[in-house]
């Protein structure tokens, strides 16, 4: 993937997030998953999605000689900008094969 993708969704999503954390906060953006099942169906998706991520994310970054935790910490904190972040500043000459590769397209 592309590091000039990834800017591109890093840019509106960063803005986007900004605003509701503006008028909304932290829990204010959490708290609605609380609220019926459809919405806690979509908490949970988010979960599981960012936890295969997560698995993908520590793999690479012990085979590329990163330390993951900081990723780990950011992403349990911030979301996906953790792994938006990580597939950024990854480098292309990575020497593991991956599906979100750098160098690829």
């Amino acid at each position: 993937m592309q590091r000039s993708l990834i800017a591109i969704i890093l840019l509106p999503f960063g803005i986007l997030t900004t605003l509701a954390l503006w008028q909304y906060g932290y829990w204010g953006i959490l708290a609605p998953h609380f609220q019926s099942t459809a919405e806690a169906q979509v908490l949970a998706d988010l979960v599981i999605a960012l936890s295969l991520v997560l698995v993908w994310l520590w793999k690479d970054a012990q085979a590329t000689g990163r330390n993951p935790w900081p990723w780990v910490i950011a992403t349990l904190t911030m979301g996906s900008f953790g792994p938006l972040i990580y597939i950024l500043t990854r480098r292309s000459d990575a020497t593991t094969a991956s599906p979100l590769s750098t160098d690829a397209g």
